[in-house]
């Protein structure tokens, strides 16, 4: 009888790899593996495929932009908007920041503004005050401010308050590693400063930050330590913008394992320096 080793080169064929009770390895999605060596091997092949850039957020053009929508919903008045938009042209401020500066709009007004542009909700600091055990990795929800609001073990659902944007890569890796459904909604940097004092970290979990600038090879032996470690069982990985974010968990802890992608970080900066001038640009 053969092993059931997700690993097609693996020459184990050993009779209790069969029964299910006798497993050890470590499965990843699923694929089982009977040892730590079939997993290290599996990874590095997944890694040699990747691409060398990060998966790119779909770009979102709102109708309005976010003077068009302050002004709709009566936030600013009809001169408010015009100087504001003309400084902003004239000295490449950003529009919010000018608003701000001015104290013609607070960040409840601009964060509800956003959520109109998104089309989420926007909630308030009277529906923030539960503290959460977070699931995710901090240097995610610090990366793309995000923080957990609320989360139900039950049904498996899990609110997130973004401040600027909701990132749909991270929604859908945290539903990929964690088997969680995250729903989006917006909040003020206030409260994001706020209800980051009230996360707390899982128990029995540990957070590791590496870059990535090595080989696929080196990653995955990386990741076969941390495995023997924490005598993993089971493995998920997802592919999170400049993160690639693998969770290994053993019977008694887990390890979450960012892989920073270096070499995206100043493509990024270019990416958002363009989106703010197109900003500009659309709310002429």
């Amino acid at each position: 009888m053969h092993t059931a080793c997700g690993l097609r080169s693996c020459k184990t064929t050993l009779l209790m790899r069969s029964v299910p009770q006798s497993r050890g390895g470590i499965r990843m999605g699923e694929l089982w593996y009977c040892s730590v060596d079939c997993f290290v091997k599996a990874v590095r092949e997944r890694f040699s495929t990747l691409p060398a850039r990060r998966p790119l957020e779909m770009p979102h053009n709102p109708r309005l932009s976010i003077g068009l929508v302050m002004l709709s919903k009566g936030y600013l008045t009809d001169e408010q908007f015009r100087l504001a938009l003309a400084q902003s042209q004239s000295t490449g401020e950003e529009l919010e920041s000018v608003l701000v500066r001015h104290g013609w709009a607070d960040e409840w007004q601009l964060s509800s503004a956003r959520a109109a542009q998104w089309g989420y909700p926007v909630l308030g600091r009277d529906r923030i005050s539960q503290s959460v055990d977070a699931d995710i990795p901090m240097t995610l929800l610090r990366s793309f401010s995000a923080v957990p609001l609320h989360y139900s073990k039950h049904a498996r659902r899990l609110l997130l308050g973004f401040v600027y944007r909701v990132e749909h890569t991270l929604l859908h890796s945290i539903e990929q590693v964690t088997g969680c459904r995250a729903e989006p909604c917006f909040i003020t940097p206030t409260e994001f400063c706020y209800q980051m004092e009230r996360v707390t970290a899982a128990q029995d979990s540990r957070e590791v930050v590496l870059d990535d600038s090595f080989t696929p090879a080196d990653m995955a032996k990386t990741l076969g330590g941390f495995a023997l470690e924490v005598v993993a069982r089971e493995a998920s990985l997802a592919h999170c913008q400049k993160y690639l974010w693998t969770r290994l968990s053993g019977k008694r802890r887990s390890i979450d394992v960012l892989f920073q992608n270096r070499r995206s970080i100043e493509m990024n900066k270019r990416e958002d320096l363009w989106s703010s001038q197109e900003e500009i640009r659309s709310a002429g």
